[in-house]
């Protein structure tokens, strides 16, 4: 008998669950019309979320500075998401559209019900191997095009499908982009130097999305006592600069080791990289252990005495 097919994957899709294959979107969809739509991306190591209520705080920021309204037991989705497809690691992809019109136009009925679309796919656990094994990531700098609401989690990612495809282009790993002669972040992650034993990073505004792993760097920073700088940062900098790094949800701290076709400073992973990882990796496994505990405790309230 021929083998079994893997089974398809489960989706969400506005109300309901069912195999990807079976899930459509109309194509007067303003999401697909117009990119009229925010998403998330978010990690779910052994079924618990790295940093849910962060990301679930940035969505509520791009859901209201895009004015589309909508209330959904988000944590509840998730879960059943992730339950009902097999991996130990996975990260949801989470977007919302404005929703469907009858015809196509700038404008749209205020009272229109957005389109909600959720699917899970297999990842790794972000910096799970050894710190030693990091060899770090090659850079180039693109101009930035995007428009000037980088705040909001958009899906109007022409710009970033651009700036990758010349990063690849030119045998690189990631595009650091530039707007005014000043970094602002990656195509899909932010940007951080170190100088000096300082770390610098591009402040929060239009510019950059604010990154859940961004803001959990700069906390695990303040509790080492690194002082951490955020400030524009110009682009000549990147040529002087200690450590060059990356970040985002799922791939933890990334570092930079080459920009342009040049070392930063001797080509390999820094020390203080070292310890903003080691510190990353720690909150993870902090994470899972509080959840296994908290797990254990339901498990023997529910055993009864």
């Amino acid at each position: 008998m021929p083998a079994s097919s893997a089974p398809s994957p489960i989706v969400y899709l506005n109300g309901s669950f069912m195999p990807m294959e079976l899930a459509s979107v109309p194509v007067m969809d303003r999401g697909f019309l117009f990119g009229d739509s925010v998403y998330e991306v978010i990690p779910f190591y052994h079924g618990v979320g790295f940093r849910l209520q962060q990301h679930l705080r940035r969505l509520r920021h791009s859901l209201d500075a895009a004015a589309i309204t909508i209330d959904r037991n988000w944590p509840v989705i998730f879960s059943e998401l992730i339950d009902k497809n097999p991996a130990s690691h996975q990260a949801i992809y989470l977007q919302v559209s404005r929703g469907v019109m009858p015809q196509r136009s700038l404008n749209y009925d205020e009272a229109i019900e957005p389109t909600v679309f959720a699917y899970s796919y297999p990842i790794d656990m972000a910096l799970d191997r050894p710190l030693e094994q990091v060899v770090g990531v090659s850079a180039v700098t693109v101009p930035d095009q995007r428009w000037k609401r980088c705040d909001i989690k958009a899906t109007g990612l022409m710009a970033n499908v651009l700036a990758a495809r010349d990063a690849v282009r030119q045998g690189a790993q990631e595009a650091l982009q530039v707007r005014d002669g000043y970094l602002s972040e990656g195509v899909s992650c932010n940007l951080f130097l170190v100088e000096r034993g300082v770390i610098h990073t591009p402040p929060m505004g239009g510019d950059i999305l604010g990154g859940t792993t961004r803001e959990l760097i700069l906390k695990l920073a303040a509790d080492a006592s690194i002082e951490c700088v955020e400030a524009p940062i110009r682009q000549q900098r990147l040529a002087v600069a200690d450590e060059v790094w990356v970040s985002s949800s799922s791939r933890g701290v990334v570092p930079v080791i080459c920009v342009n076709g040049t070392d930063v400073a001797d080509g390999l992973p820094g020390p203080v990289w070292r310890q903003i990882a080691q510190s990353f990796r720690q909150f993870g496994r902090q994470l899972l252990a509080e959840h296994q505990v908290i797990a254990d405790a339901d498990s023997d309230a529910a055993d009864g005495p």
